[in-house]
């Protein structure tokens, strides 16, 4: 089937809710839509229209805020893979037709799976890919950003833990607020994920000189990325964040040491060298037990124990036992001095709770 090259005007795409996965695309480069035989990559800017609201009924736009979705709405996502086992697995749409809107800050795919507690997914109807005028599809990675080498090595602390939504966000960004309550610029990352603003809001609230995500190297979603493409993000990031004056790097990688991508990041020669200490966060004290093993078996050095089970001094207790690892829960974590209590290794950390 030949591809078919419409007119894009500038007052649709003014009218298209735009989501936060496209803030970095120039639209003024925007010049066609493409159509009929032609099959979205990953990162490509698809026009889609909302056929039926579901799981999700809302959009992450560009600036960040929440827009409820009408049926008909038109919507500027980017195409992408999604894995999120509390949510949705799902992969690239086949073509320009049915596809479902599989992450609130605004990836379309076509969903494949789904969390029993998870209702059906908001349909849409991919209108086609939004090109410049010689016909080429524009795409998330065209408005990467590029910063210089670091020349510079800077304190480099990475949160990682057993699952999506075992705290490592929230640990991040009270370690942020620690960090800059001890007089220190720091720059923070999440490094893999699916694209969406609460992360990096949270950093900056948080006190962040400069919070960034694997959308500014442009990808919408890290799903399936091999690992040369990790490793390029992952030194992309921290490279900005010393570009933009960061005097220590905290790094956020999504979802747990069992998922693909993480694994291959956590297990790669290029993390092991700019990571100078892991927090790792977990539910339990199995889980907290189980990644600190992992991680040490990979050579990485873990100063402490977080996330969820932090909220009960039982799992609190059974998790220093299991891991003769520091547990520490938000308000340890936003103290000033946590910097050099995280990097003279767990004996401080004990000491100094």
């Amino acid at each position: 089937m030949s591809i078919d090259r419409r007119p894009l005007e500038p007052a649709r795409l003014a009218q298209a809710k735009r989501a936060f996965t496209t803030r970095r695309v120039a639209l003024d480069q925007a010049r066609l839509l493409l159509t009929g035989g032609t099959r979205p990559m990953a990162g490509d800017l698809v026009l889609c229209r909302v056929v039926e609201p579901g799981q999700h009924k809302n959009l992450q736009l560009a600036s960040g805020r929440p827009s409820t979705l009408f049926p008909g709405d038109e919507l500027l996502l980017a195409a992408g893979n999604r894995y999120a086992p509390d949510q949705f697995e799902a992969y690239l749409p086949v073509g320009i037709g049915p596809c479902h809107l599989v992450a609130a800050g605004g990836l379309c795919g076509r969903v494949e799976s789904r969390c029993e507690r998870m209702g059906e997914p908001t349909r849409l109807e991919a209108l086609g890919l939004v090109a410049d005028g010689s016909g080429r599809p524009l795409n998330l990675a065209d408005f990467r950003i590029h910063p210089p080498r670091a020349l510079r090595r800077i304190p480099t602390i990475a949160v990682l833990g057993t699952s999506m939504n075992a705290g490592k966000t929230t640990a991040a960004a009270h370690l942020v607020r620690g960090l800059v309550l001890s007089g220190v610029a720091v720059g923070a990352a999440k490094v893999t994920g699916t694209g969406a603003p609460g992360d990096r809001a949270l950093m900056v609230d948080a006190g962040a000189t400069a919070a960034l995500d694997f959308g500014d190297v442009g990808h919408a979603s890290t799903f399936l990325l091999d690992g040369p493409a990790l490793e390029e993000t992952f030194t992309t990031l921290l490279d900005a964040l010393v570009a933009a004056g960061a005097e220590v790097a905290v790094l956020e990688v999504a979802d747990g040491l069992y998922q693909r991508e993480t694994a291959m990041l956590a297990a790669s020669k290029t993390f092991a060298e700019r990571v100078d200490t892991v927090l790792f966060a977990a539910g339990d004290a199995m889980g907290a037990a189980t990644g600190v093993r992992e991680l040490e078996a990979l050579g990485l050095p873990v100063a402490a124990v977080t996330g969820l089970l932090t909220r009960s001094p039982l799992a609190r207790r059974e998790a220093a036992r299991a891991t003769a690892r520091p547990v520490l829960g938000r308000q340890e974590l936003a103290r000033p001095g946590i910097l050099e209590r995280l990097l003279s290794g767990p004996a401080l950390l004990e000491s100094a709770a």
